[in-house]
């Protein structure tokens, strides 16, 4: 007769679903309250582990909402289109397409973005090195579209990055409040074209 009892998890894999716990509890009370709902104790009670529990895998809460951005500062970067042009205006609608269901992650985020310029100024430094992050991931896609002349010599890599992420961001921030009404999906794709035209090489 054969043993049916299910194989026991190992520590790595149990330490790893309590973090991934811990971290969509995290964001669920962050999307629905902002950070200062975010306290040690009240994410361990909503993940159903105790305060103990959180404090040893994050120690702080300042390192779990630093990797609580991180968590939820997620998205798929397609990579089809022939050139940087074409993968970059991809990404925008890819980005703003997330949005379609107002998924807590994004909701998450979003929040933790605006508190750190103003209300919960402590986030601030957290936000840096993801911001760093993205604003390279940016500039090297608009340097493959100038590489390859889809993207025009007139756009300037780091400017645009910066545009680019306050386009985006601020317009998802819209989608979460005042433009609920708003078709996403049909939305996503002309703001796309929309940044296409604005980079685009004369002859493209």
């Amino acid at each position: 007769m054969t043993d049916a009892r299910p194989e026991r998890r190992t520590q790595a894999e149990r330490r790893s679903e309590t973090r991934r716990r811990v971290l969509d509890a995290a964001t669920a009370l962050v999307a629905a309250h902002g950070s200062r709902a975010a306290s040690l104790a009240a994410v361990g009670e909503a993940a159903g582990y105790s305060r103990g529990i959180v404090n040893h895998h994050f120690g702080s809460k300042a390192r779990l909402l630093t990797e609580l951005i991180e968590h939820t500062q997620q998205f798929e970067v397609p990579t089809d289109a022939p050139t940087g042009l074409g993968r970059l205006s991809q990404f925008v609608e890819a980005y703003l397409n997330g949005m379609h269901d107002r998924p807590a992650r994004s909701q998450a985020f979003l929040k933790l973005w605006a508190e750190s310029a103003g209300a919960e100024l402590s986030l601030a430094p957290l936000f840096a090195e993801r911001d760093a992050w993205f604003r390279d991931f940016l500039v090297e896609q608009l340097r493959q579209g100038l590489d390859d002349g889809s993207i025009g010599k007139h756009v300037d890599p780091h400017f645009a990055a910066v545009t680019l992420i306050g386009q985006l961001r601020g317009t998802a921030m819209m989608l979460f409040s005042t433009a609920r009404d708003v078709p996403v999906a049909e939305f996503s794709a002309d703001v796309a074209r929309s940044v296409a035209r604005s980079l685009a090489a004369p002859h493209s």
